[in-house]
């Protein structure tokens, strides 16, 4: 709800305003003022009398008319009427002899303080309600003055059921996640259920899951199901630049938690508090790990079976202390992982349940074109769907704006305004039917989808993009080659027809030698090295079996470079055999590509067959598919240098 600005402060505002210029106009002199060299003459002259001198003026009387005439005509003299004495002040000015001459005169005077009361309030007083205005409009809205009163207060949001906006509905692709916090559901519904079998509900729940899988909205649906009140809040909302306001945060939440079980208390983002104590030794006093060691207390001390459940969710699990992870605090560690296959298609179908399709609109082959991307990639592509058929002024979403979408959404729009020369766009149009070519001529590669040479995105000059048939978590040996074949099987088109290689193999080349790294160093996959991890820790020359484990040797790593490189060299070889026996398919795809700059998959079957492409009518750019889409090797894109 937006801080309106309350009429009272308003009005309180406009007083205080009026009240300092009528308090100047009250404190100012009210008799007319005269010349000090005037009033000089006149105490010669004793015309002057009942003075009263303060420190910077003096005010007294004329005596007569004649005292008058001797002043020169001025708006003082005008404001005189009636009979003497006429009142007057004049601003005093720094005169040693004032006092000889009083003296010497004989005449009455007094002194007087320049802060009387009246000066004494207006000098202290506004500035007071000043300062009490400003305090008040802070507190009012919710400023600097009361978060520095509250710093110590903890700064949850509080839902409701209703406020929470969503339930187990609304999620789709987790069903295994879902399932486990049914229980937790069913426990603050019907705890008698569990206590009277002596059940103790965990204490802590712990989601772990890559970013925009789900783990927030898990959380809100799980306070949605359950109808209790809902605490929110981040972990870098307990770390403040002063000492102890995390700890002090950390103890007024759970008090707030516990004023109204049964309840949630989830904490998004743990690892901001959670990281494991001492990994810094430099800071003797750190405030996140005062933080960690009052929420270690405090669930140390939580009662169970009390009805307040503890939810905290973090994408980075191996940074948090084994503290935090023991029985008895995060008891329950629930992992959320990228959807399959199905999992993507109910998650389209959820976020596409009010959006009107077309019949177009295959969810199933949406679901196959964006592997491993999560729930929030899913609901970015049906949005960019919806915002792209609004822009066409359509009544329904169609399949053509879903796959725009999906190329925005990955790789960015196209890049129209980046015009390349006749050779690059020559290079560019080889480079990608290498790369397609040799993708349609291994067994265990998976299919091709899209060809195109449209830049897109910020270093997109063209990609390959193939879609697998179904989710694999396993890889052989025989399909990392047959990868890493497609990988350099641009660089291999350019070597062979231009009898020269560009720079727009760079990201192929890194791809490609991680690849066979892995092989060679991880994956046990090289005869020469053996069944040997071999992988370093951080560069550091440590085997993955700790800090005191083995190290690898300097020979060890020249044979793992050695057998990197033999690896790479046979893939070349056999991509250099592919692209030589298949040259005229080569050469069709790559004209076919200078004129369409868009090939699908049924096109570059028929061109590798030498028949006539289906529809040799107009065809219709779709977009493509990002360079740095979820990680998979199935795309293959070339890279502006």
């Amino acid at each position: 709800m937006k801080n309106k600005f309350d009429p009272g402060s308003l009005a309180f505002f406009l007083g205080l305003l009026l009240l300092v210029p009528l308090l100047f106009l009250w404190l100012a002199p009210s008799e007319p003022a005269i010349a000090y060299s005037d009033f000089r003459r006149l105490l010669d002259e004793h015309q002057v009398d009942n003075l009263e001198i303060s420190p910077t003026r003096i005010t007294g009387e004329l005596r007569s008319e004649q005292a008058k005439a001797m002043l020169p005509a001025s708006d003082a003299a005008a404001s005189w009427s009636g009979a003497p004495p006429y009142a007057f002040s004049t601003l005093r000015v720094p005169d040693d002899t004032l006092a000889a001459r009083l003296a010497s005169s004989g005449m009455r005077y007094r002194g007087a303080l320049d802060n009387g009361w009246a000066s004494t309030l207006a000098g202290w007083l506004v500035p007071l309600l000043l300062l009490v205005f400003v305090w008040q409009f802070m507190m009012r809205r919710g400023g600097g003055a009361r978060d520095f009163m509250g710093i110590g207060r903890s700064r949850a949001q509080v839902y409701v059921q209703r406020e929470t906006g969503a339930t187990f509905n609304d999620i789709a692709g987790i069903d295994e996640a879902k399932k486990e916090l049914q229980q937790i559901v069913s426990f603050l519904c019907h705890p008698e259920r569990y206590r009277r079998l002596g059940g103790k509900i965990p204490k802590g729940i712990l989601i772990l899951g890559a970013p925009g899988t789900g783990k927030t909205l898990l959380a809100k649906a799980l306070a949605g199901e359950a109808g209790v009140p809902f605490f929110s809040i981040s972990g870098s909302s307990f770390v403040e630049m002063f000492v102890g306001v995390g700890a002090a945060r950390v103890r007024s939440l759970f008090e707030q938690a516990q004023g109204q079980a049964p309840c949630i208390v989830f904490i998004d983002e743990l690892d901001a508090i959670g990281k494991v104590r001492g990994a810094n030794p430099a800071s003797g006093n750190d405030e996140r790990e005062q933080t960690l060691n009052q929420l270690l207390v405090e669930m140390d001390g939580f009662e169970p079976n009390t009805g307040v459940i503890i939810l905290a969710a973090t994408n980075r699990p191996e940074t948090l202390d084994p503290a935090l992870l023991r029985p008895g605090r995060f008891d329950r560690h629930i992992a959320i992982d990228r959807p399959d296959l199905v999992g993507r298609r109910q998650i389209l179908a959820v976020h596409t349940r009010k959006m009107p399709l077309a019949a177009d609109v295959d969810l199933d082959e949406l679901a196959a074109r964006t592997p491993g991307c999560v729930g929030a990639d899913l609901a970015n592509i049906v949005n960019e769907a919806a915002l792209h058929a609004a822009e066409a002024d359509r009544l329904d979403v169609a399949m053509a704006d879903f796959d725009e979408a999906i190329d925005r959404a990955l790789a960015g729009s196209e890049r129209k305004s980046r015009v390349m020369n006749a050779q690059e766009k020559l290079t560019i149009a080889y480079h990608e039917a290498g790369h397609a070519l040799v993708a349609q001529s291994r067994a265990h590669c998976d299919p091709v989808k899209k060809v195109s040479i449209i830049p897109r995105g910020v270093a997109a000059l063209g990609y390959t993009q193939q879609v697998p048939t179904e989710d694999r978590y396993v890889l052989r040996r025989s399909e990392l080659l047959d990868r890493l074949d497609v990988l350099i099987g641009g660089r291999v088109s350019e070597e062979l027809v231009f009898d020269d290689v560009s720079t727009g193999a760079e990201n192929d080349l890194e791809r490609a030698t991680a690849m066979a790294w892995h092989m060679v160093a991880r994956y046990g996959m090289s005869e020469r090295i053996g069944l040997a991890n071999c992988a370093d820790d951080g560069g550091m020359g440590h085997v993955l079996a700790g800090a005191d484990g083995p190290r690898r040797g300097e020979h060890t790593a020249q044979r793992i470079d050695d057998e990197v490189r033999r690896l790479l060299d046979d893939a070349h070889e056999r991509v250099v055999r592919t692209l030589t026996e298949r040259r005229d398919a080569l050469e069709r795809i790559a004209n076919r590509l200078l004129e369409r700059e868009v090939l699908e998959h049924d096109e570059l079957i028929a061109l590798m067959a030498g028949q006539p492409a289906p529809g040799e009518g107009a065809h219709e750019c779709a977009g493509e598919a990002a360079p740095d889409a979820p990680p998979s090797p199935s795309l293959t894109a070339e890279r502006a240098a």
